[in-house]
C-alpha cells in the first residue's frame, strides 16, 4: 500500500509513542499516576447528563443535524458570550457549531489556505495547527514562545517578507502546554499586525473559562478583532465534556461562512441530542465551572508547592489545567522516560509540542490532590 505524500510526510506522533510506553509499563503491573493526559477527571455535571438523556427521547433529533448547528445552539453561545465578555454577537452568521474545536481548526486551513501559503503559528503549540497547515498544503512558520517574553511570540521577530506573505495565525490563550496567559494589550497588538499584513487571525481559548485569580479578556474583545478573525472554544474542558464533541467559533462573517462551506462539504453537523446538552452547559447556572476551578486550584498549589519542595522550581499558572515545569539538564524525553520507567508517573515532553517546547514538560491537574502527592513522593524519591 502507497499512502499519500501527506500521510507519509507526517511527523512521528510523539504522543501514540508514549501511548505504547505506557500500555508496556502497564503490563507489568504498574501503578500508573498519568499527569500527562489533558483529559478532565471530573464527570460532566448531572443537569447537562439529564438534558442530553431527554433530547435523546426526542424524535426530531433523530435525523440530519443543520451543517452550521441549531440556531437555539448558536444563541445559547452568543447570550454566553455577552454575559462573559460584553460581546454582542449575531447567532445567525457570526457562530458556528462544531464537532469539538479539533475539527473546526483543522478544517479551518482548507477554508482559508492554498499551496505554499504561510501560516503562523505558536511553538509549543498544539500539534493540529501545522498538521493542519500540511494537509492543506500550506507552509507552517513558527512563533517560538520563550520564558524570557512570558510565552507570548514576538511580532517583531518575524521577518517582514514572511509577515507580508502569511496568510493565517494561530493564538491560543491561556496557553496549551505553557499555561501562560495574555492581556488586551498583547491583543491589540495581533489586530494591528494582522491588518498592517492582511493576515485573518485565529485564536484558540478553549482554556478562556479556567483561570485561578483574573478573568481572561477575549480576543474579540478588543477593537478591530472581529475584523481580522474568529475565536474558537469549546465546552470540552469548561464542563467536563471532553467525550461529547462539542464547540464552536465565533467572529468575523466571512471568516465563519468559509469555514461553514468546508464543513457542509466534510461532516453532516454536530448531533442535535448533544447540542441541546451543550444549551444547557451554557444558559444554566456557571456554578458548576466555579467548582472546577476550585478543585484545579488545590490540585495546582499541591502541584506547584510540591514541586518546588523537592527542588524543581515551577511557577504556578494562572488559567488552564497545566503547569510547565523545566526540567533539569534540558532533554524533556529523556526526563519523561526517567519518570516513568522510575516512578511510574507520566509527564508529556515538551518536544512533543515543537521545538521550543524542548526543555519542558507538561504536567495536567487531571487526578485528586492525593494522587499528586503520591506522584511528588515518588518524584523525590528519584530525583
Amino acid at each position: 500500500m502507497i499512502f499519500a505524500d501527506r500521510i507519509r510526510n507526517l511527523p512521528p506522533y510523539l504522543f501514540a509513542e508514549i501511548d505504547k510506553k505506557i500500555s508496556q509499563k502497564r503490563r507489568t503491573g504498574a501503578d500508573i499516576i498519568d499527569l500527562g493526559v489533558g483529559d478532565p477527571d471530573i464527570p460532566t455535571p448531572e443537569h447537562i447528563i439529564d438534558a442530553c438523556c431527554k433530547a435523546a427521547n426526542r424524535p426530531e433529533n433523530h435525523r440530519y443535524p443543520t451543517y452550521e448547528g441549531m440556531l437555539s445552539f448558536r444563541q445559547a453561545v452568543a447570550e454566553r458570550y455577552e454575559k462573559d465578555h460584553g460581546l454582542k454577537l449575531n447567532p445567525e452568521d457570526e457562530v458556528i457549531t462544531l464537532v469539538g474545536s479539533k475539527e473546526g481548526i483543522h478544517n479551518m486551513h482548507f477554508a482559508l489556505i492554498n499551496p505554499g501559503d504561510i501560516v503562523l503559528y505558536s511553538d509549543p503549540g498544539y500539534p493540529v495547527y501545522t498538521t493542519g497547515t500540511m494537509f492543506a498544503g500550506g507552509v507552517a512558520h513558527s512563533m517560538p514562545l520563550l520564558k524570557e517574553n512570558n510565552f507570548l511570540p514576538d511580532l517583531d521577530a518575524i521577518p517582514k517578507d514572511v509577515a507580508k506573505m502569511a496568510k493565517m495565525m494561530w493564538i491560543n490563550y491561556p496557553n496549551n502546554p505553557t499555561a501562560a496567559v495574555a492581556d488586551r494589550g498583547f491583543y491589540r497588538e495581533v489586530v494591528d499586525f494582522a491588518r498592517d499584513n492582511h493576515i485573518t487571525v485565529c485564536s484558540d481559548e478553549a482554556y478562556s473559562a479556567l483561570a485561578y485569580d483574573f478573568k481572561p479578556p477575549c480576543f474579540l474583545e478588543v477593537e478591530g478583532a472581529m475584523d481580522v478573525g474568529i475565536v474558537f472554544d469549546s465546552l470540552s474542558k469548561t464542563y467536563n465534556m471532553t467525550g461529547w464533541r462539542i464547540a464552536y467559533a465565533v467572529g468575523n462573517s466571512e471568516i465563519i461562512s468559509g469555514l461553514g462551506e468546508v464543513k457542509t462539504n466534510i461532516d453532516s453537523g454536530a448531533s442535535q441530542i448533544i447540542q441541546e446538552a451543550g444549551i444547557a452547559a451554557l444558559t444554566s447556572s456557571q456554578d458548576c465551572v466555579k467548582e472546577n476551578i476550585k478543585i484545579y486550584q488545590k490540585r495546582r498549589d499541591a502541584l506547584v508547592d510540591g514541586l518546588n519542595n523537592i527542588g524543581l522550581a515551577c511557577q504556578k499558572p494562572r488559567a488552564t489545567f497545566y503547569a510547565w515545569l523545566e526540567v533539569p539538564g534540558g532533554d524533556s524525553m529523556a526526563f519523561a522516560d526517567r519518570l516513568l520507567e522510575e516512578a511510574s508517573v507520566v509527564v508529556t515532553p515538551g518536544i512533543g509540542f515543537g521545538e521550543h517546547g524542548e526543555g519542558y514538560v507538561r504536567l495536567a491537574l487531571t487526578q485528586p490532590v492525593k494522587r499528586i502527592k503520591e506522584a511528588l513522593e515518588r518524584l523525590e524519591k528519584i530525583l
